[in-house]
């Protein structure tokens, strides 16, 4: 810890938010290609949530890249700068009581360990979209691939940047193959065992 930095001890604590919600906090953690179905999966798992009763918060790779993070590039560098600062952001949810779904590539297995580290392993709930390239391509959501594959883009993941899968996620969604909603339901289903009180 830098010199001269005394963090205050405040007589409300996560565990009286714990108490007050009602809820045990967990940061759910969607990883995966562009176009593997992060942003629209983690929407659709907020919604059931918050339909249940739970206190929610949803961070996108985008729109935290329009704020907090729009001074970053995707140079590795960057991107692994834009992960640690999402992380102590969701590391903040967490400790106010909320349920928080973040929707990000983080790409590398150092990155998201250093997330899982910050926040506690048992409240980082990783979960895969294994989905093949050649899928994501055909999906193209946002032309990147288009892009990447006309060298407009140099850093993209998958293309001229790595990705390395989880080696043990919490649970694997295989989004060429499974509808959302029944993906949604299985993972709601696991999900509320850890978060209920």
């Amino acid at each position: 810890m830098p010199k001269n930095i005394h963090p205050s001890v405040f007589k409300v604590n996560s565990e009286h938010r714990v108490k007050a919600l009602g809820q045990r906090p967990k940061l759910i953690w969607f990883t995966g290609l562009s176009g593997s179905g992060k942003s629209t999966l983690a929407n659709a798992t907020e919604d059931a949530l918050y339909g249940m009763g739970y206190h929610t918060y949803l961070l996108d790779g985008d729109n935290v890249r329009t704020g907090l993070n729009k001074d970053l590039t995707f140079s590795d560098k960057d991107r692994v700068e834009n992960i640690r600062r999402i992380g102590e952001v969701a590391n903040l949810m967490l400790d106010a009581g909320l349920i928080v779904i973040s929707a990000f590539i983080s790409p590398f297995i150092s990155d998201r360990e250093l997330i899982r580290n910050l926040v506690g392993k048992d409240n980082f709930l990783e979960i895969y979209l294994d989905c093949p390239l050649e899928i994501c391509e055909e999906r193209d959501v946002k032309g990147l691939y288009k892009k990447a594959r006309q060298g407009l883009i140099k850093d993209l993941t998958g293309i001229g940047s790595p990705y390395e899968p989880p080696l043990a996620p919490f649970e694997v969604v295989h989004t060429a193959e499974e509808k959302m909603e029944d993906a949604v339901a299985r993972l709601v289903e696991k999900i509320n065992k850890k978060i209920k009180i």
